[in-house]
């Protein structure tokens, strides 16, 4: 078996054209053998064959329609080729077949069939073509320019080696291309071709996949190393794959940089994760951005692949420089953002340094481009790994200063944020990307803690009060004492404007009910009505305001407005005072508005509390009205014959105040009126005592018959008992509790001594009751709710002067 002498015991297997030894053979130990499958010359015919060491056997055979050519056996498929076409037996066992195309060669050319691997074979087919077919007849490769003339074919992956007449042709199966031509050979060997001539016999080895890939790449041939290293991905170390990759895609992408093709160098860098610092290094004035202790660039050192000279571009064509800027700008804001989506390895400080100074230099040596300061803007506002004693001197080169406060403001460093952009809003500094850099200013302000904005007051309101001031009444502290409105209200003081807008933010929004908010807004009102010649509008605010504060010290308030023109104003202070003649006096004699003095009264009564104050401000009104030459006449009549008429006290207080001259004729209808109207409140007052004096004899009635039915029933009690029990006692209004010094409501009961208590009173302290010195008074039912003690006898009810309803029987 270790020889190439024939086996006498084996019988041969005649007429055989072509045969292949099936992969799938058994070679035990016990019982080696392997499956033969050959084709008949004789025979239209594929036959398998079962060979063992003493003999073999057929399995099956499969017809076919021609003369088989030659086969081919990969795994449980055969192709065979006949005299014109291919023929694939998909199953050797089950015994499936399929037929496949022309192709078109005679008898003497030979048809191809090449096992490629994997259940795929290489045909020849019509056009000077090579075809790749699967076991299951479908094509996954596009065709392959092939060679006419040639007579044999052998793979050795990711190759195939085709015999011609005029020596060896080498194809590429990534990309289908011929890579060689030149010898003479037949067959793949172990590693490689066996190529024979003549004379001898050359075996021809596989060049290493790696040392393959690196020389393309070193033949500046970039795009065929990476598709021969994807080819072959699966042939090599997972190590080496990405070593290999990482050179190649930056061989590549560089080609393609150096070509402005920044597209696809963008994607090269992209997917062959190329170190972003590789790319910024090959830019003028970047080593800062890559940091402290700097960094090589390995690949360009490693691969030597020359890069233009960027430097060289800056200075002799610009916009050049630009575009290669502009592809830079966009490459890193990809590396960036898929950093931000969780791709580790990223040096994020180097990417965002760089990008700054892109961005800079795009906006601020390129003429300003409003785009690129947006991205410059963006890029700063969001969070960010720029290295500020890096990053500052890049902004300041540039003039970049707003954008400067925001990389400040980005690290936390609200103060010096603002103090960069009150350099700008003072002129010390030049910056025009941001046109309302003191708006800006002041928003800022509104969302810092106290100290930042007590540094910057004085300077925001020194700027704009009406604006500045929004630093407090806009300010976004959760907590509400954050400031304090008297410390506000003092470092405004020097700010007549601020300070006015702030006093109506407390009383406004803030609903404050403190007297001195309210006295300093009407001083305030005052003071600017003062100064404005718009005396109309403003007077209606401050009317507005003046009436619903609830304390102000008006004495100041209307000293400061008596020299203007503001006299219903005037007259509202007064009355908050309580001289309510006074302010009469400014309506009747200074507004000359008898109507406004009118609607004074009513509106001062119906806020007071005190008794007859409506009364009283009519005879002081007709007072106003009798001291005033143009207003004794019609108005006094008017007040007396009108429906104020019947809310004056008494005739006689008014008549009082009438001069002496007027006759009874001009006052007569007046008088008959009060008269009337007094005679009526007095009769009225008479009915309701006779109306609560029935009531209460009502209640005292049923009283009586139910405290009868209740000693019918009872047991009598001892005579002291019961003598106590029906003792009258006498309550007054308001009377209180001995013990708790409220007034008796309820349930109450009497001691020994004669004090009254309350009974819950009487049960807390525990207070002795001798016997039948205490007794208990409950509120009998049927009787009124309202729990105020009452009189026990008709004659005492008739004395009170209750209202109805309201009085209550013990």
């Amino acid at each position: 078996m270790f020889s190439l002498e024939p086996i006498p015991a084996l019988k041969a297997i005649q007429h055989t054209s072509c045969m292949e030894v099936s992969a799938s053979s058994s070679s035990s130990s016990s019982s080696p053998q392997l499956e033969l499958i050959t084709s008949s010359s004789r025979r239209k015919v594929v036959r398998i064959h079962a060979v063992r060491v003493d003999r073999w056997e057929v399995l099956r055979e499969v017809s076919l329609p021609q003369d088989p050519v030659s086969l081919a056996v990969d795994g449980p498929c055969v192709c065979v080729a006949t005299g014109d076409r291919y023929h694939l037996l998909c199953d050797l066992r089950a015994g499936g077949s399929m037929e496949l195309f022309p192709h078109g060669r005679s008898r003497q050319q030979g048809a191809l069939v090449v096992p490629v691997g994997g259940g795929e074979f290489l045909l020849n087919a019509p056009g000077s073509l090579a075809m790749f077919v699967t076991s299951t007849g479908t094509c996954r490769r596009p065709p392959m320019p092939w060679a006419q003339d040639a007579l044999a074919a052998a793979v050795c992956l990711p190759y195939v080696v085709a015999l011609r007449p005029g020596g060896l042709s080498v194809y590429s199966l990534l990309d289908r291309a011929l890579k060689a031509d030149g010898g003479s050979g037949r067959g793949p060997g172990p590693g490689g071709v066996l190529a024979f001539t003549d004379r001898q016999i050359t075996g021809l080895s596989l060049v290493p996949l790696e040392e393959q890939i690196r020389a393309l790449a070193g033949r500046q041939r970039p795009g065929e190393a990476l598709s021969l290293l994807d080819g072959v991905r699966g042939h090599l170390q997972p190590h080496a794959y990405e070593e290999l990759r990482k050179d190649i895609s930056y061989l590549a992408g560089v080609d393609r940089f150096n070509q402005q093709a920044f597209a696809e160098a963008k994607e090269l860098f992209i997917t062959g994760d190329v170190d972003p610092r590789e790319i910024i290094s090959l830019y003028p004035d970047m080593g800062p951005c890559l940091g402290d202790e700097g960094f090589v660039p390995r690949r360009r050192e490693t691969t030597g692949q020359k890069v233009t000279d960027l430097r060289r571009l800056q200075r002799e064509d610009a916009a050049a420089y630009r575009r290669y800027l502009a592809f830079l700008a966009d490459y890193l804001a990809v590396v960036r953002a898929a950093a931000a989506a969780g791709r580790g390895g990223v040096p994020a400080e180097a990417v965002d340094c760089a990008l700054l100074r892109v961005y800079a230099e795009q906006g601020g040596g390129g003429g300003g481009v409003e785009e690129e300061g947006e991205s410059l803007r963006s890029l700063v506002a969001s969070p960010n790994a720029c290295s500020l004693h890096r990053c500052v001197a890049v902004l300041e080169q540039y003039n970049r200063y707003f954008v400067l406060g925001m990389l400040y403001q980005s690290h936390g460093n609200h103060t010096e944020a603002i103090k960069t952009w009150v350099k700008i809003a003072d002129g010390h500094t030049e910056d025009s990307s941001c046109p309302d850099v003191y708006g800006h200013i002041v928003s800022t302000l509104t969302a810092q803690d106290t100290d930042t904005v007590w540094m910057f007051a004085e300077w925001a309101l020194q700027k704009n009060q009406e604006v500045g001031v929004q630093i407090f009444t806009k300010h976004h502290q959760d907590d509400p004492n954050t400031f304090r409105a008297e410390e506000i209200i003092t470092l405004l003081k020097n700010y007549p404007h601020a300070s006015l807008l702030y006093l109506e933010f407390l009383i406004n929004e803030q609903r404050s009910e403190t007297e001195s908010h309210h006295t300093r807004l009407a001083l305030a009102y005052v003071l600017q009505i003062l100064e404005d010649e718009a005396l109309a509008e403003a007077g209606r605010d401050q009317e507005e305001a003046a009436g619903p504060a609830l304390d102000l010290r008006v004495l100041r308030c209307a000293g400061r407005s008596r020299a203007t023109g503001l006299h219903a104003e005037r007259a509202i202070l007064l009355g908050r005072s309580g001289d309510h003649d006074q302010a009469l006096r400014v309506l009747v004699h200074e507004a000359r508005d008898p109507g406004a003095a009118r609607d004074y009264c009513h509106r001062a009564a119906s806020r007071g509390e005190a008794a007859g104050l409506r009364e009283t401000l009519l005879l002081a009104l007709l007072a106003a009205y009798l001291s005033s030459d143009d207003l004794a006449g019609e108005a006094v009549e008017e007040l007396l014959l009108g429906e104020d008429s019947l809310r004056f006290p008494a005739g006689r207080a008014a008549l009082e105040l009438l001069p002496g001259s007027w006759s009874v004729g001009r006052v007569g209808r007046f008088l008959v009126g009060s008269l009337r109207g007094t005679l009526h409140q007095r009769r009225m007052a008479a009915v309701q005592r006779g109306l609560a004096q029935a009531e209460f004899l009502r209640h005292k009635a049923l009283w009586v018959r139910m405290r009868r039915q209740l000693l019918a029933v009872q047991r009598p009690l001892h005579t002291e008992s019961t003598q106590a029990s029906q003792t009258m006692v006498r309550v007054r209004r308001g009377q209180a509790c001995r013990a708790c010094q409220t007034e008796l409501t309820g349930s109450f009961a009497r001691t020994a001594r004669g004090d009254l208590l309350h009974t819950h009173c009487m049960k807390t302290q525990n207070h002795p009751d001798p016997e039948g010195a205490v007794k208990q008074n409950r509120p009998l039912p049927g009787l009124l709710s309202t729990g105020r003690p009452g009189l026990r006898s008709a004659r005492d009810s008739a004395r009170c002067d209750w209202p109805r309803g309201q009085g209550r029987v013990r």
